[in-house]
């Protein structure tokens, strides 16, 4: 017992019928799996650390601001002890990406930001699991998190058995492969545990190190964020080194490179999530028509989107780079220089580099 609560039994059956009980109740809120881990990220904390005083993290200074919390579930939470992780698969039933990628004209976009932002939909999913846990178990604390909180997420999955983490730094799954989020619910109700996947079946495949468009992988297992496709047109909003525009290509919003080559994810399953579903058409539209949107045709096209939190500006400088990458025509040209002259610093900087590689 703990607090009253009628959860730790003598029974083992017991204890995984309620393990039952709680996967039947997630797989009705719309994920594929859930597992259960304690709060021990020792080996990985120790990663961690090592990869931010490299300062592989670039700017995202917020990765070394949260202290210990990051590695220390019962610091972020007081009192955790048991971590439910989530899986929810996020491939669209949409234009392929392979096919894209290979259209100058033509914009990619991560394809887990296609659909409806994916922070809102799972942790408000979460949200009703936990409560249903709440009830069934008549109290505990719970709090939910979906890339909104210091969250080792992928050492917790792969610690609570739902895969192993690859050379490109992602969560495979063996029935899976990796077009998938995670979430994770943080409780102080024990809970059994769930193996975790100690088996790496990566072998000496290198497919995803070798895709990387600009080679941000230092070594496998070791990805250097300043170099990275997603983290460039995501999280970084200046000046993106001029060596690696090119490498870029189309890419106006993320990568999915060490995805795509990933022979894990020939078991990967397209969403039936209908919000996760393209907006806008999003996973084919053309450059020139993403770089025609104003700010307010950009805010309401993004709206409920992940895409909207790089804001206008970052947009607008992705999109000149991929135009610059683009096959040359005048409209491309045409739209570069009009666009030029009420543009920020930052993407005047972009459109000037884009228009010279059509000159």
């Amino acid at each position: 017992m703990k607090d009253g609560l009628p959860i730790a039994t003598d029974s083992p059956d017991s204890a995984e019928n309620l393990l039952d009980i709680i996967r039947g109740w997630g797989e009705d809120l719309g994920f594929q799996a859930l597992g259960f881990t304690g709060i021990d990220l020792n080996q990985h904390s120790d990663y961690l650390n090592k990869w931010l005083q490299a300062g592989y993290h670039g700017e995202m200074a917020w990765m070394a601001r949260h202290g210990d919390k990051r590695s220390r579930p019962e610091v972020l939470m007081p009192g955790t002890c048991t971590v439910i992780t989530a899986r929810m698969d996020y491939l669209p039933d949409g234009a392929d990406p392979t096919a894209i990628l290979t259209q100058s004209d033509k914009a990619y976009i991560s394809r887990y930001a296609l659909g409806r932002d994916y922070h809102k939909l799972i942790r408000s999913r979460l949200a009703k699991l936990a409560k249903k846990i709440e009830t069934h178990l008549g109290g505990g604390h719970y709090r939910a998190f979906v890339d909104s909180a210091p969250v080792l997420e992928r050492a917790l999955a792969e610690n609570a058995g739902l895969g192993w983490i690859g050379k490109n730094t992602m969560l495979l799954n063996d029935k899976a492969g990796s077009w998938f989020f995670l979430g994770e619910i943080y409780t102080d109700i024990p809970l059994p545990k769930d193996p975790p996947k100690t088996v790496d079946h990566c072998g000496s495949c290198r497919a995803c190190l070798d895709a990387c468009p600009t080679g941000a992988f230092v070594d496998p297992w070791v990805l250097d964020a300043r170099k990275c496709i997603s983290y460039l047109t995501i999280e970084y909003d200046g000046v993106i080194p001029e060596d690696l525009r090119p490498a870029m290509g189309n890419r106006i919003y993320g990568c999915d490179d060490c995805q795509l080559v990933c022979p894990w994810n020939k078991f990967a399953q397209t969403t039936t999530e209908p919000d996760l579903s393209p907006r806008h058409q999003l996973d084919a539209i053309d450059l020139l028509e993403c770089f025609a949107w104003d700010e307010p045709t950009f805010l309401a096209r993004t709206e409920g989107s992940a895409i909207r939190r790089i804001g206008f500006e970052r947009w607008r400088r992705n999109v000149a780079i991929a135009l610059g990458n683009a096959k040359t025509t005048q409209a491309i040209k045409q739209a570069l220089r009009s666009a030029l002259p009420d543009s920020s610093a930052v993407v005047q900087e972009h459109i000037r580099w884009a228009l010279a590689q059509h000159e």
